[in-house]
């Protein structure tokens, strides 16, 4: 059988799927799954036969009455055997399965004959290099195997293997001289988090009252503010239920994060990071958006099953506090069609942050969720201040419709600015986003009906303010379609794609400032060296958004732009950059947790690199060196304050003699 190789970015996402879904379409077929482990234990090694020539040997001990699949048939579209390599210079080859193969009846495969490997396995192919030999190799063996008449699977056996005479190009990554923990100045920021969190809550509290205002929360508040006070023959204990009640629905959105604590001690500290920048993720977001928005506009409704529903409302009944846990649950569960694209948009958005983000925007969400029926409890007369249900509220959902519509876009350009595929270039999304505004302006107006509203509109206050809202926005909007100074959106920094990512190639805002190194830190601290200036360690991203209002807003002004322009040496590394690695700088990297890491992109380099140096995985995040690579200052996060940030970067400087 011929290896395969392919240096398509596509491919390489959809070959495991693709091999995985053929593998279950076939397991289904014959009614056989197995969830247990890796049944066969593989061992590899290599041989090198010429300059650029090396043999590969793939052992596997005999498992009783387990027998392999041998390589080079078709079994009903599915190859018996294969191997893969993320170094697309490997030119493929041939594996031979060795001489213990027998041929076997088989009533599963339309062939009526297999071969299957008969004792231990042996399996040798042979690969040739196009360019430079790395140090070590890396790639994947799938294979299969039978159990009577039973087709099973493996897991791909993933493979690491030293190859003679291979070159190591590919730097360092753990550097031992950087000890961030005690730099020359103490100036800098002890953690990101730190100044998120705050902002974080009020966002899920500002998505909490928008959820309480929908048609699926709004008319529970009186009915279950009276429950719990005419229940009651003590009025102070129906407040103490309503209490209880809202706690509840506080601790229950609270809940909901605690996998991702649990998840976050099991796998690598970037997952939180490659949430917001991973292409796929991206996509997957854009198109659970577009489901939200229509869902918003009345297609359909997004809801839990039933039963849960159900089973919870049964337990409502059983009385005192765990009845009232089980009202809470209730409300949240048949709330879900509302509340859930509401939260879900919120946890999308701060999902890289880490698990501790995600728990503080769900407790502002159930704050302000659970709040109003504590307060109306307490205080009964401020129900009759309370605008009836009614239209309203549905008129609410379309425009957040609208609004789910414009965050959809946000995720499709956060893809399409990783890859650079040019589709969601900076005008279109900004085209995107007026033609969304217009529609809301249109609805509001009547001119526009969407769902079973009626299209006729009654001009009250709140209404006439959402308009003049959007309209503004949406005039705001225009001018960033053209090749002009007024192109700006200050107020929008960072969140369209940057100027430089324009349908114009030489837009007049593209200034001729700051230009950093671009993904080499070798070579910008060789410049500092022989500059003898300090080294600025710009960790970024391609769908960071703090990261473009920092270069737009912070570095655009007049004092940082000196300083950095004058006293440093500027590299900017992107850890989620997706370009390959040359062949001789893919490796295996044992990380500080002593996880095995592959290092296959330039990413993947990068963000290994600010983790084990930087103890983050959160971008912005600006580090200062010297130039013998010894930290002068702690690092900085997100500093949207020009002055600030530049009282930073002076502190850098003022501890460069020190070292």
């Amino acid at each position: 059988m011929e290896l395969v190789f392919c240096e398509c970015a596509m491919y390489n996402f959809l070959r495991p799927i693709l091999s995985l879904f053929l593998t279950a379409t076939i397991l289904f077929a014959t009614g056989q799954t197995d969830s247990a482990g890796p049944v066969f234990k593989w061992t590899v090694t290599s041989k090198k036969l010429s300059e650029k020539k090396y043999e590969l040997v793939f052992k596997a001990p005999a498992v009783a009455g387990n027998n392999l699949y041998a390589p080079g048939q078709d079994l009903d579209g599915v190859q018996s055997a294969g191997i893969s390599f993320p170094d697309s210079s490997v030119i493929s080859g041939v594996i031979n399965g060795g001489s213990n193969v027998q041929t076997t009846a088989s009533a599963i495969f339309s062939k009526g004959t297999v071969q299957l490997v008969n004792g231990d396995a042996e399996w040798k192919t042979v690969i040739e290099f196009r360019d430079i030999v790395p140090a070590k190799l890396l790639g994947e063996l799938t294979f299969f195997y039978n159990k009577g008449e039973e087709f099973k699977s493996d897991p791909p056996f993933a493979f690491s293997t030293a190859l003679e005479g291979g070159i190591a190009t590919g730097g360092k990554i753990k550097i031992a001289s950087i000890d961030i923990k005690n730099p020359a100045e103490p100036c800098g920021d002890d953690a990101a988090e730190s100044k998120s969190l705050g902002g974080i809550f009020l966002l899920g509290f500002l998505g909490g009252l928008i959820a309480l205002l929908t048609p699926c929360v709004f008319p529970m508040i009186p009915v279950t503010v009276t429950f719990f006070t005419k229940k009651s023959q003590d009025r102070k204990k129906g407040v103490a239920n309503a209490l209880f009640y809202g706690l509840f629905i506080f601790f229950i959105y609270i809940a909901i994060t605690i996998p991702f604590h649990v998840a976050s001690k099991a796998i690598s500290p970037e997952i939180f990071n490659n949430i917001s920048t991973n292409v796929w993720l991206n996509l997957l977001f854009f198109i659970v958006f577009i489901v939200f928005a229509l869902s918003f506009f009345g297609l359909f409704e997004i809801g839990l099953p039933a039963s849960f529903a159900n089973k919870a409302d049964s337990r409502s009944g059983l009385g005192n506090l765990l009845g009232i846990f089980f009202m809470a649950g209730t409300l949240a569960i048949v709330s879900f069609s509302c509340t859930g694209p509401i939260l879900g948009t919120l946890l999308a958005n701060v999902a890289n942050e880490g698990p501790w983000p995600l728990t503080v925007g769900a407790a502002g969400f159930g704050l302000a969720l659970g709040l109003p029926f504590a307060l109306f409890a307490m205080f009964p007369n401020w129900l009759h201040s309370l605008p009836k249900s009614g239209g309203w509220m549905t008129e609410l959902k379309v425009v957040l419709g609208f609004v789910e519509l414009a965050l959809a876009v946000k995720f499709l350009a956060n893809a399409d600015n990783v890859e650079q595929w040019g589709i969601v270039k900076r005008e279109f999304f900004i085209a995107a986003w007026i033609l969304i505004g217009l529609l809301i302006v249109l609805y509001l107006l009547g001119w526009l009906k969407i769902g079973h509203g009626s299209g006729k509109r009654k001009f009250s206050l709140v209404r006439s303010g959402f308009i003049l809202f959007f309209t503004a926005f949406t005039l705001y909007l225009i001018p960033g379609l053209t090749n002009t100074k007024w192109a700006n959106l200050r107020l929008l920094s960072g969140f369209p794609p940057p100027i430089s990512y324009s349908i114009y190639t030489d837009h007049v805002l593209l200034v001729k400032g700051i230009e950093p190194i671009h993904n080499d830190y070798e070579k910008a601290l060789a410049k500092a060296r022989a500059e003898n200036k300090p080294l600025l360690v710009d960790f970024t991203g391609w769908a960071c958004v703090n990261c473009r209002r920092m270069e737009e807003l912070v570095w655009t002004n007049r004092e940082v732009d000196s300083i950095m322009r004058n006293e440093f040496v500027v590299v900017s590394l992107y850890v989620d950059e997706r370009t390959k690695l040359p062949a001789t700088a893919q490796t295996d990297f044992t990380t500080g947790t002593g996880t095995v890491k592959p290092i296959i992109s330039v990413g993947d380099k990068w963000a290994t690199f600010q983790t084990e140096n930087f103890g983050a995985t959160s971008q912005p995040q600006y580090a200062i060196l010297s130039p013998d690579e010894k930290a002068l200052t702690k690092t900085k996060f997100y500093t949207p304050d020009p002055a600030e940030f530049a009282e930073w970067l002076r502190c850098g400087i003022r501890a460069m003699p020190k070292k």
